[in-house]
């Protein structure tokens, strides 16, 4: 029904069907209806005239009128617009130049189903063309609608992924059905198996399955979102720069990148640094002093060595706590707290440095492991 529509709307066949004749609207000026049956009786010059008006038409549509919006929107403070209007120049250009190209595929009358088939290939070259674009333009204005400038947020920033998620799924799955209505195939028979391939492809790819559901829990529940840093139970630690379908990704400090499948994702235990009420951690600096040690003075080392560090934060401030009576040392640790997780092993190297001098300074000694032999009779 729907390919019916569709070429009726643009052409009709004559009564032995051999050919396509182009039907012109009845709005038209005389003189271009009588320039037309002029050309009419040669197809190919009739067919290159209207692929150069077209070719025209697309250019002035494209230069002049987008090229008028794009000047007003770059007056405007958002670059939103900009952004939008050149993403859309090509598709725009190129829906108007097939237009023409199927116009002037008809006029040349060709025989069979040659002239048909020809336009429905143009039609679904246009549509793979929006649908390539459409990705880009509805993630540009998932980003628009959650961006931190607008005083009154649409979209919050972790469903941001789960969103960009199901528009993708939307625009194929539109674009699929559209594609179907150009070559006359019936969707609704093709949905009503649908049943039961599914059941065969679930049992094929239950794996990219779990992955693509786990996908949906993850940024749903938002265990964690693009920026955090996570430890996972396999070991991994890094910063979460993608959230996609599938796997997760993560940059770890050796800028190596970790692909992970969602599926283990969501069925292990993950650690977000980044999260809780702020993004500071706390990191635990722990010192071990002899007996006999002034712990006033251990305690008032340990602070003013944190409090002196420019990468420590002020509030809450450093702490120091006596931990308990080792077997050979009285235990402390600093606990400090700092801003961004991902330089938690540097400062952590920098504090214990500037610990163990102060120390030694102090004469503070640092117990050891120790191994005293005595030797109780030396053989004959």
């Amino acid at each position: 029904m729907a390919n019916t529509r569709f070429q009726q709307n643009f052409f009709q066949q004559e009564t032995d069907g051999s050919d396509l004749i182009l039907t012109l609207p009845d709005w038209l000026p005389e003189p271009v209806v009588n320039a037309w049956q002029i050309l009419n009786e040669w197809p190919i010059i009739a067919a290159l005239v209207i692929v150069i008006v077209g070719y025209v038409v697309s250019r002035i549509i494209v230069g002049v009128v987008l090229k008028a919006v794009g000047r007003i929107a770059s007056k405007t403070k958002s670059k939103l617009d900009d952004r939008l209007t050149e993403l859309l120049r090509r598709p725009i250009f190129l829906s108007v130049f097939f237009s023409a190209l199927s116009v002037a595929t008809q006029s040349l009358g060709l025989p069979g189903n040659y002239g048909a088939i020809t336009i429905k290939i143009l039609y679904t070259i246009l549509i793979l063309v929006w649908l390539r674009a459409g990705f880009p333009i509805f993630e540009l204005l998932l980003n628009a609608l959650g961006s931190d400038d607008r005083r009154f947020k649409i979209v919050e920033e972790r469903t941001i992924p789960l969103f960009q998620i199901v528009s993708k799924l939307l625009l194929i799955a539109f674009a699929s059905y559209v594609l179907l209505g150009i070559w006359g195939i019936n969707a609704t028979a093709w949905l009503a198996s649908a049943g039961v391939v599914g059941i065969a492809v679930g049992f094929a790819a239950k794996d990219t399955l779990a992955n693509l559901f786990s996908g949906f829990f993850i940024v749903a529940d938002a265990p964690y979102k693009i920026g955090d840093y996570v430890n996972l139970d396999t070991g991994e630690r890094g910063k979460v720069t993608h959230v996609g379908i599938r796997s997760t990704r993560l940059i770890t400090r050796d800028d190596v990148e970790i692909t992970m499948p969602n599926s283990l994702i969501a069925n292990g235990k993950i650690i977000n640094e980044s999260g809780g009420p702020w993004e500071k951690e706390r990191i635990r600096i722990k010192v071990g002093v002899a007996y006999g040690s002034d712990v006033d003075q251990v305690c008032d080392i340990l602070k003013a060595i944190a409090v002196s560090h420019e990468e420590i934060c002020i509030h809450p401030e450093p702490r120091v706590r006596m931990r308990g009576f080792g077997a050979s040392s009285l235990d402390f640790e600093l606990l400090c707290w700092i801003e961004r997780p991902e330089v938690r092993g540097f400062l952590s190297h920098q504090i214990y440095m500037e610990v163990y001098k102060a120390f030694n300074e102090a004469d503070i000694e640092i117990p050891y492991t120790k191994q005293d032999i005595y030797v109780k009779e030396l053989p004959n």
